[in-house]
């Protein structure tokens, strides 16, 4: 017995300089295997990018390439993928920037305003998430069209700008805001729009930075919408335009399209993984510190 409890403070003793504990050690090793398992299909889709056709379908998992080649890239770089990418880019900082915006602006209101009805239209806006996007995309669609505005950069930009997400976290956040400041900057004469530009949005940053990962991911990724609304080669996002390559609808054979494919998929993920790794602490506590109040 007393070998147990010296091993177990020796282990406790060689965890702690790392934030760690044996009650804690069970929960982070689950921790890592999910993560690892999370890390295999991107880790297995970067290999067999860089795999020749005849190395991709082989008997025994082979999770390194045994030949690394760059033809795939270069088949995928034929096409007009820099145009892909500026129009990815143009969308998704203009709608990120916007839907950020707008959600913190419509939860600074719905949690510091008081007026009729304010906590029934909250609960429409997280109700509206129940809603599938296939239910009003078509009515979306014909009106865009309607109005001339299909196939241009305000047909994508614009339906993706009312993101609820954003002002859920912004509305959680504003809810524990300081009483004392805003009091404080009403009795020196500030307006709401003062107090929400000058006070409140600089001291959101982490929701702020929450918000902007998860909006600029769900726009870079975003293929439904605009493969319905965009009809002309040069003003596809690069997830329209990297399904070219997709294995059914390619013109190579079929080894050689899963390798084309996987560095297409490469290509269109790297954007979206480096701004969250970049982001991921301020990410992590806007996420946390938004969900706390109720």
């Amino acid at each position: 017995m007393g070998a147990v409890i010296a091993a177990r403070g020796w282990l406790d003793k060689l965890l702690k300089p790392y934030g760690l504990s044996l009650v804690r050690l069970p929960i982070w090793g689950f921790g890592m295997v999910m993560a690892a398992l999370w890390a295999a299909p991107f880790l297995w889709m970067l290999s067999t990018s860089f795999k020749p056709a005849n190395q991709v379908f082989t008997r025994d998992i082979e999770w390194l390439p045994r030949t690394v080649v760059l033809e795939n890239y270069a088949k995928v770089f034929q096409h007009p993928v820099w145009r892909w990418a500026l129009n990815s880019v143009i969308v998704s900082a203009s709608a990120t920037a916007l839907a950020v915006l707008f959600g913190a602006m419509a939860g600074f209101a719905l949690a510091r305003l008081r007026f009729p009805g304010r906590d029934l239209l909250f609960a429409l806006f997280l109700a509206s998430l129940m809603i599938p996007s296939e239910v009003y995309v078509v009515p979306l669609l014909l009106g865009i069209i309607r109005i001339g505005w299909a196939n241009s950069y305000q047909a994508l930009i614009l339906p993706t700008i009312a993101n609820v997400f954003s002002v859920y976290l912004f509305r959680q956040f504003y809810l524990g805001f300081p009483r004392e400041l805003e009091d404080a900057a009403l009795a020196d004469g500030a307006s709401r729009w003062t107090i929400f530009w000058r006070i409140a949005l600089p001291l959101a940053r982490a929701p702020l930075i929450a918000a902007a990962v998860i909006v600029f991911t769900l726009n870079w990724n975003n293929f439904l919408w605009p493969l319905l609304v965009i009809f002309d080669e040069d003003m596809k996002t690069m997830p329209v335009g990297f399904a070219t390559f997709a294995p059914a609808v390619g013109s190579y054979n079929q080894l050689e399209s899963y390798a084309v494919a996987m560095a297409a998929a490469t290509l269109l993920s790297v954007p979206s993984l480096v701004f969250f790794f970049l982001l991921q602490r301020y990410f992590i506590q806007g996420i946390a510190t938004s969900g706390l109040k109720g």
